[in-house]
């Protein structure tokens, strides 16, 4: 049997961090928190499941500028290498993105850097290009799901591609955090946004994060942990040592060059430990930043740089908030399941100290 091809949009019936009083720093996020908050970027997902072997999907995040002739400056950062991401050589060696940024399960990572590269070449004046570098990015979601079936095929990712959409992002358990645990409990999908000035001018930036890394959960410096009276009041099987990762994509409107975008890829991955992230020997740990315009005007100082930071750190820690948040109880191959966490663990912590306006 066939698993189903699902489009997922925005649910409207699970809170977000800021829904529970829970404020991450003191900036403000764009109209829909996410990163299609930043102008021309997009978002697309395709979720494959098969239930109880098959929990996975294919994510697009597309910026509508990007092409193998008009290539938009970019960085990459690895927290730790364990991982397979698909074109980050030549992204790091020349600081530019051809393409856009697609992320996946571990062993579907080819299989979707083909199709993307079949969908580029298709596009209107791609027809004499001879070299392309798809950036695919992956989390290892073989805990929940038959990782070895490699069920993400090409008519998902073009499906991804084509479906890709500005405005509110659907999170959590959809395309490629369809089968992704994170911090003792399910995870997926989660994005937010700043809006912000730097170096004088009005900007955005905007995270998605694929979540499935190691650690215990910290909110607010306070850890919440499956067997927790805050968590859900059980434990469950731990995923092996071996099957973690984090993938950040950063989008941004303000005029970086590629070794800024670095800088701030840099920031992202840090952004992690906030969340209590382990940075285990066998997690892959990666963020690719790119800028929007291309030639925008000049670029930002170097030492005006800090509220870019201050954002994409904030942004990173509420998006794997909103991850969680967002994903449910799921059971997946060979009977194993992860629990989501319960919004009330995160209303607690938000209700013990700090800032409660949500707005």
């Amino acid at each position: 049997m066939e698993p189903p091809l699902d489009h997922a949009t925005p649910s409207t019936g699970t809170p977000r961090a800021r829904d529970l009083g829970l404020v991450i720093g003191t900036g403000r996020p764009g109209p829909h928190n996410a990163i299609t908050d930043v102008p021309g970027v997009r978002v697309g997902h395709t979720t494959v499941r098969l239930p109880p072997d098959v929990h996975t999907g294919v994510t697009a995040v597309v910026p509508d500028l990007v092409g193998p002739h008009t290539p938009l400056p970019a960085g990459v950062f690895t927290g730790n290498g364990y991982g397979k991401l698909v074109g980050s050589t030549q992204l790091a060696e020349l600081g530019t993105l051809e393409t856009p940024v697609l992320l996946t399960s571990t062993l579907s990572a080819f299989r979707v850097a083909d199709a993307l590269v079949g969908w580029v070449l298709e596009r209107p004046g791609c027809e004499e290009v001879r070299s392309l570098n798809p950036v695919v990015g992956e989390c290892n979601d073989g805990f929940l799901s038959d990782i070895r079936a490699r069920p993400v095929r090409e008519e998902h990712v073009r499906a991804a591609l084509d479906t890709a959409s500005g405005g509110p992002v659907a999170e959590g358990c959809v395309g490629a955090g369809t089968g992704t645990v994170a911090l003792g409990f399910k995870a997926g999908v989660g994005t937010s946004s700043r809006t912000l000035e730097v170096g004088g001018r009005r900007g955005t930036v905007g995270v998605l994060v694929q979540a499935n890394f190691g650690g215990t959960l910290r909110v607010r410096g306070r850890t919440v942990t499956p067997g927790s009276p805050d968590g859900t009041g059980a434990e469950g099987p731990e995923p092996a040592p071996d099957t973690g990762s984090c993938m950040i994509v950063v989008a941004t409107d303000a005029p970086l060059d590629a070794r800024q975008l670095t800088r701030v890829a840099r920031r992202a991955v840090f952004a992690l430990a906030r969340t209590g992230a382990s940075y285990s020997h066998g997690s892959g740990d990666y963020a690719v930043a790119f800028a929007t315009r291309p030639g925008g005007g000049p670029l930002v100082a170097d030492a005006d740089l800090n509220p870019l930071f201050e954002a994409v750190l904030d942004a990173v820690e509420e998006a794997v908030l909103n991850s969680l948040l967002a994903a449910t109880t799921t059971t997946g191959v060979g009977g194993r399941t992860v629990a989501a966490l319960p919004p009330e663990s995160v209303a607690v912590q938000a209700s013990g100290r700090g800032p409660t306006d949500a707005a």
